[in-house]
């Protein structure tokens, strides 16, 4: 497949073209992306976003929209597509100067080639005017956030949840969540932000959830997805007058993104955290003059070890089951489920069974297949695994840990995080024997 051209448009006003095009992408049709971000209440937020924010932000939702529509099955290697996007921006110098960052850091996130050639927006939308004058008008001025946590719904983001709200109190925290098409993630984060509340006496006003969706998308990958869900924070990170901290609770293992095999197994999952990938967004945010840090308080800690070292274990495990980590959550749904659960074999899911094994606590989540005998994918799955964890070498680590992307920095405590990781992950796998693989 050679470089697709897209032309993305965010307003119905917008008539650019280009000679060269294949494909438009509008994003203000329904028809072709459906998103909720505009229809929230932000008349407590202390103003309104920030237009470097907005750029962003939509260019965010094209990315994921253009990544969930373009199969990879049709680029030459069945993988790497080559992808060229003209889209409007209000700060066309400054994007103009970062346009081989947001390339680089679109690249290794998504394996892919992006392009991209901006062209200049000089006009808010009718949807962000409704918004801008309303936030202006408002009297309610009250919102103190100076933390926004991002909220999945995952087992990790719940211990971030936790912690966060234990070290720090309650007033000014702002939990971010993302859902798509499927039911599956909306239920478990619904689930937990009423734990949550309950439980530490916060308002609903605490937990922004948004909604965001490409229509009749094919590729189910989704690696820019991150990208996306991070944008949501960041934008409204803008509307506040201070420095405003951005925290991604994620397991030290699952962040480091390193393949078990050669094999294409584990392509599919994202680099979500990946130290790299963080380094790069912030280099960004600092050049787009957007006041935000980012944390990821477990980089250096095993799914296992946030479990025991949670700052409410008792909370923890009587929600536990309420959590989401698997890679396909609604797969179960399209095979006549009626309830939604993990499928039990994918990479995330087994990395969870392993933590909850190591912490030692009784697991009430509900899998498809612990057993890896549900068919063929859980059982290559399974062998990938065990393959992995035998060719296991802690001598090798250092080299290991920069297979997915370069790690410059905290090498030791890189090294010592995939160790434990593996070993916790050895440990579950340890009690499938060979008949299994048969």
């Amino acid at each position: 497949m050679s470089m697709l051209n897209v032309v993305a448009r965010i307003d119905k006003d917008d008539n650019f073209s280009v000679d060269s095009q294949d494909m438009h992408y509008n994003l203000y049709d329904n028809n072709i992306f459906t998103y909720t971000f505009w229809n929230e209440d932000y008349c407590d937020f202390q103003r309104f976003f920030s237009k470097s924010g907005l750029d962003l932000f939509y260019i965010s939702l094209i990315v994921y929209g253009l990544d969930r529509i373009i199969p990879r099955d049709k680029a030459d290697d069945c993988w790497s597509r080559d992808i060229k996007v003209y889209l409007p921006v209000f700060n066309i110098k400054i994007w103009s100067e970062n346009k081989n960052l947001l390339q680089e850091l679109l690249n290794f996130l998504s394996g892919d080639t992006w392009e991209f050639e901006f062209r200049e927006r000089n006009n808010f939308t009718e949807s962000e005017l409704k918004v801008k004058n309303k936030m202006e008008s408002s009297k309610t001025k009250i919102n103190d956030t100076s933390k926004i946590c991002m909220f999945s719904g995952g087992l990790d983001s719940f211990i971030g949840a936790i912690d966060l709200i234990e070290q720090t109190g309650t007033s000014d925290i702002k939990f971010v969540s993302h859902y798509g098409g499927g039911k599956g993630v909306i239920e478990y984060q619904k689930a937990l932000t009423t734990s949550i509340i309950n439980e530490y006496n916060l308002s609903q006003d605490n937990f922004k959830s948004f909604y965001a969706s490409a229509k009749n998308g094919v590729e189910d990958t989704t690696r820019t997805r991150s990208f996306m869900f991070f944008a949501h924070a960041i934008v409204l990170a803008t509307t506040m007058n201070k420095k405003i901290k951005l925290i991604i609770p994620e397991n030290g293992l699952i962040s480091l993104n390193i393949p078990l095999t050669n094999s294409r197994l584990g392509s599919s999952s994202t680099r979500t955290t990946h130290p790299y990938y963080i380094l790069l967004l912030e280099r960004l945010i600092i050049n787009l003059n957007i006041d935000i840090e980012i944390e990821n308080p477990y980089q250096f800690k095993t799914k296992g070890e946030m479990i025991l070292e949670s700052r409410n274990i008792e909370f923890l495990k009587s929600n536990i089951g309420n959590t989401m980590s698997c890679s396909h959550p609604d797969q179960g749904r399209m095979s006549g489920d009626k309830v939604t659960s993990h499928c039990g074999y994918c990479l995330p899911c087994v990395i969870r069974r392993a933590s909850i094994l190591k912490a030692k606590i009784t697991d009430t989540s509900r899998y498809r297949d612990i057993d890896f005998t549900s068919g063929p994918t859980a059982k290559t799955s399974l062998l990938s695994y065990k393959i992995g964890v035998q060719k296991f070498n802690e001598k090798l680590s250092f080299l290991k840990i920069q297979n997915s992307g370069p790690v410059t920095s905290n090498i030791e405590d890189f090294i010592g995080v995939y160790n434990r990781g593996m070993n916790e992950l050895a440990n579950l796998l340890g009690e499938y024997n060979e008949s299994i693989l048969s």
